[in-house]
């Protein structure tokens, strides 16, 4: 351990304040860096935990209080968000000495969830050190690392509030607790192999070994070509070798996942810890930086040609999501085998990721081949997250472990606690109440009954934790979305966001600094206020006040939802409605026809993610995929730069909608003389080209400060740098998410946003649907 300064003794007190400091100051080891401060100033007085608040009060002389104020914000604590709350001249007590006390309660809640931490370059040192004895240690942690959000019960942040609670502290641990010049000074998960957690290797639900001989066991398993369950900080992974191609198979199969993306973890290696990673990824400046973000996300990244590493664990992809080791546990595993590991979520596919010990030998007995266990119990699950690279900054696919609970201020205070329930995919909840929002962790999609439990438990958490009980629910439109369900069965009052202006005020929310808006609002499919699917549509306005202003050539769908899955539809969809002879090559192509003629089974959209389903049908010969967003995952992947566009007419239909038509594309897509490669390539330029055209043509009539591009089509990269570069060509600001996913993830906090809004604009509105209705 580093060498610490000696304590300087206390001087007489010539003056005295109360300071209460507000923000993320739960978890990140604030409250030893004010004792620190305050004894390196020789001041007087103590610090405190009051239910999300640190107060502090602090005797000595006036110019040392000065100081000690400019160095609470200027020298926090890198994962701390300080706010200073309030400072006042207080009446001295006569202290002689600084000291941290006991966390107080109080009714007044200021909770902010700290998220969980990497682990710190002095805990690996120390854990790869042998004559230290944490050496090898699991869960080596400090007051600058390790778990938070997933163990911590209620706040304050105080050990009996955790899961680490069942563990009492050795002497020696307890020494480095109460020892203010120790870095594990007041650290809460703080243990070691004599009283801390312990990791369990198991076989058939019989436990085999446990400690070292547990990791040699994982270890030897894997280079076996066996696929283990191992739990995390989060919940459990399931790793295998991705050098074996067998094991990266057999993995799909048992987990009924054929073409999913499974995310790689790479050794920690080189100056800037990504030397590994490199060997089989291509990182730029920005992807390098969100690979070290200390969230340790998930981050897609271009396969480096002649990669170690199989097609098999991204079929058809030119992206692999590679990520750096964020735990002991992990370090230790990837150190040992000596090379990456599969590590994807241990869960049944579209589920939220499993957290117990006894759930997981049972859900996952037929993917894994052995378990690793520990018995430090997750309070919360929290999968990884995932980010992306979109003109030029990380834009988040997926919110979870070290994102995730994140709070957004609103722009207007709340009446009332608001629950926004978000949509049926890739599900998320927010709670907001004065002008805080707080954005859940991903769920899962709310499919299935466990889906549907963690997305109740997570409400109830949300509120119970932030001691913050909603008055009012908002909801999608779509009254069949679970959520929706949900919604309506709460008893409270239930106030109602389209989906698409939901996407569109997320946006919003994320750029407050933008009054007038013109967002494209692109994504699969989203009940419109016609009772259409919409999916390609262009806002106008502000969030409250969004106008409809454009949108594609509508076309009627044939089998509803099963369109996701099965592209053939969209493009039979697409063809008949041109009037374009086409049959899809599966056995029902004549009765389809027939059904589609009668309009039997159908519904009318204007969505362009089915225009991508479409795209790949008939590019690719994609007629199922098997995850949301392969078809236009893999036309990305093949899509070729520099390709000419074909012009999409646009004119105004009978409610002055202005309407791109698809139709020209029809030809280029089906013309099997041209490669792949170009007709993706088209498909991408000409819908880029159609979207700055609309642009330009609104122009003329409606004023706004910058394009927003919001809903999941634009999660694709090629498609938004293309419009972004036509468009600032031009001096159009262009932009898009950075905190809050794209796709419908960010929905929930849309929905808040949106409300805030309306309510705001239309003051004693009353439940109901909300004020953007539009049709």
């Amino acid at each position: 351990m580093r060498a610490n300064p000696p304590e300087p003794a206390i001087s007489p007190t010539a003056a005295a304040r109360d300071i209460v400091v507000a923000g993320r100051v739960q978890g990140v080891g604030f409250r030893p860096f004010v004792y620190r401060i305050a004894r390196r100033l020789a001041l007087a007085g103590s610090v405190t935990n009051r239910s999300g608040q640190v107060l502090i009060h602090v005797e000595g002389g006036a110019r040392a209080i000065e100081d000690f104020e400019t160095a609470l914000l200027a020298e926090a604590p890198a994962l701390a968000r300080p706010e200073l709350a309030s400072s006042r001249a207080a009446t001295s007590q006569g202290a002689r000495d600084f000291t941290i006390l006991a966390s107080v309660a109080s009714d007044v809640a200021d909770v902010h969830l700290p998220p969980d931490l990497f682990c710190c370059a002095d805990c690996l040192a120390e854990m790869r050190t042998p004559s230290q004895r944490r050496y090898r240690y699991p869960f080596i942690n400090c007051t600058q690392c390790g778990p938070r959000y997933t163990i911590i019960s209620a706040l304050p942040y105080d050990r009996p509030d955790t899961s680490m609670a069942g563990f009492a502290m050795c002497p020696r641990c307890r020494a480095e607790y109460d020892d203010p010049r120790d870095r594990r000074f007041h650290a809460q998960p703080l243990a070691c192999p004599d009283c801390g957690p312990t990791v369990v290797f198991s076989r058939d639900s019989h436990e085999i070994c446990r400690g070292e001989p547990a990791l040699r066991a994982v270890v030897e398993c894997l280079r076996n070509g066996e696929i283990l369950a191992v739990k995390g900080i989060g919940g459990y992974h399931l790793i295998c070798d991705p050098a074996s191609d067998a094991a990266v198979q057999r993995l799909r199969r048992r987990k009924n996942r054929p073409h999913k993306p499974l995310a790689v973890m790479f050794p920690q290696q080189g100056h800037d810890g990504l030397d590994a990673v490199r060997q089989d990824a291509v990182l730029g400046a920005a992807e390098a930086a969100a690979c070290l973000n200390a969230a340790r996300p998930i981050v897609l990244a271009r396969r480096r040609a002649g990669s170690r590493l199989g097609p098999a664990l991204a079929p058809g992809l030119s992206e692999l999501g590679v990520f750096l080791p964020y735990s002991p546990l992990h370090h230790l595993l990837l150190a040992d085998f000596g090379g990456p590991l599969v590590a994807t979520s241990g869960n049944i596919s579209g589920e939220p990721v499993l957290t117990g010990n006894e759930a997981a030998e049972r859900q996952l007995a037929g993917i894994a081949d052995a378990f690793l266990h520990h018995d430090r119990p997750i309070v919360r699950a929290a999968d990884d997250s995932v980010l992306r690279i979109v003109c030029g900054a990380p834009q988040v696919i997926r919110s979870g472990r070290g994102l995730a609970p994140s709070e957004i201020a609103l722009p207007v205070e709340l009446a009332e606690p608001v629950l926004a329930v978000g949509g049926h995919m890739k599900g998320a909840v927010a709670l907001a109440w004065d002008r805080r929002a707080v954005l859940s962790p991903h769920i899962g999609d709310l499919d299935s009954p466990r889906s549907r439990a963690a997305f109740s438990q997570m409400i109830g958490d949300l509120q119970a934790i932030h001691r913050v009980r909603a008055r009012r629910i908002l909801c999608d439109l779509h009254p069949g979305y679970a959520s929706s369900r949900w919604a309506y069965s709460s008893g409270l009052t239930v106030t109602v966001i389209p989906h698409h202006v939901a996407h569109a005020s997320a946006l919003a929310g994320e750029h407050p600094e933008m009054a007038r808006w013109l967002t494209f609002a692109w994504d699969g499919v989203g009940l419109g206020g016609d009772g259409c699917l919409w999916g390609g549509e262009v806002f106008e306005g502000r969030p409250g006040s969004w106008r409809r202003v454009a949108s594609l050539r509508p076309f009627h769908l044939l089998g509803g939802d099963r369109a996701a899955r099965e592209p053939w539809r969209s493009a039979a969809a697409l063809m008949w409605e041109a009037g374009r002879p086409w049959e899809p090559p599966i056995p029902e192509a004549a009765f389809a026809a027939q059904a589609w003629g009668k309009r039997v089974g159908t519904l009318a959209t204007s969505s362009a993610g089915r225009l991508f389903d479409a795209a790949a049908a008939l590019i690719l010969g994609l007629q199922t995929v098997s995850f949301e967003g392969q078809g236009p995952m893999m036309l990305e992947s093949v899509a070729m730069s520099g390709c000419h566009a074909v012009e999409l007419p646009i004119a105004r239909d009978a409610s002055g909608v202005l309407r791109a038509d698809w139709a020209p594309l029809l030809p280029v897509l089906a013309d099997e003389s041209l490669s792949r490669a170009a007709r993706s390539g088209i498909f991408h330029e000409s819908l880029a080209q159609m979207a700055a055209a609309q642009v330009a043509a609104l122009r003329r009539s409606a004023a706004f400060d910058a394009v927003g591009l919001t809903g999941g089509v634009f999660q694709n990269r090629f498609l938004s740098e293309r419009i972004a570069a036509l468009l600032t060509a031009k001096g159009i600001p262009v932009l898009v998410h950075r905190t809050v996913p794209a796709n419908d993830g960010g929905l929930a906090f849309g929905q808040l946003v949106e409300y805030a809004h309306a309510n705001r604009t239309a003051p004693g509105r009353s439940g109901g649907r909300s004020g953007a209705q539009i049709a």
